[in-house]
């Protein structure tokens, strides 16, 4: 059996800290508001990072049912009642994304959080961009918000819109 030398022991200490990269971190807080009507329906939720000739970067979320109806139509058909996102990058894909869409979420605050180097962050150059959230309600009415940065981050920093009725406050907080 070998003996630890300990010189060697701050080499190995040095060598697996090498092998953690720090990586930037991009931490979203999106609130669904309560809504006082007689026929509530959970919305429809994208969430992407577009250049600031908002053309679409990354797709990070998009909430929606995907069972079928009653009447046996599949439910993603109401994807496109999220319009700008359909328009510049929903109706390119084939539902559902992986790792990017999920089922609708409740009225309350929901949390998600992208690491650098990782799908859906893997790649994304050095620039400007904003986070966009868009919602679009069945019997509803329909909402988009941006909030911009700047990537990487420097230095730990947070944003925050908050919407006028579908969608509450949309906080961007970002972590180099």
């Amino acid at each position: 059996m070998r003996k630890w030398v300990p010189a060697l022991i701050p080499a190995l200490v040095a060598g697996m800290l090498a092998n953690q990269a720090v990586s930037g971190e991009i931490n979203l807080k999106v609130t669904l508001p309560t809504i006082n009507t007689a026929e509530y329906h959970r919305p429809y939720v994208a969430i992407w990072i577009e250049k600031p000739d908002q053309t679409v970067e990354k797709n990070l979320a998009v909430w929606y049912s995907q069972k079928k109806t009653d009447k046996g139509e599949q439910s993603d058909k109401w994807l496109k009642d999220l319009r700008q996102w359909w328009r510049k990058s929903g109706r390119d894909q084939a539902m559902p994304l992986d790792g990017v869409t999920g089922a609708t979420r409740p009225v309350g605050e929901h949390k998600l959080s992208f690491v650098e180097g990782k799908s859906p962050l893997d790649n994304l150059p050095a620039g400007q961009y904003n986070v966009v959230v868009e919602s679009a309600r069945e019997k509803g009415g329909r909402e988009l918000v941006r909030v911009p940065f700047t990537w990487p981050a420097q230095k730990a920093v947070s944003a925050k819109v908050t919407g006028q009725e579908e969608l509450g406050e949309v906080a961007v907080e970002l972590k180099p």
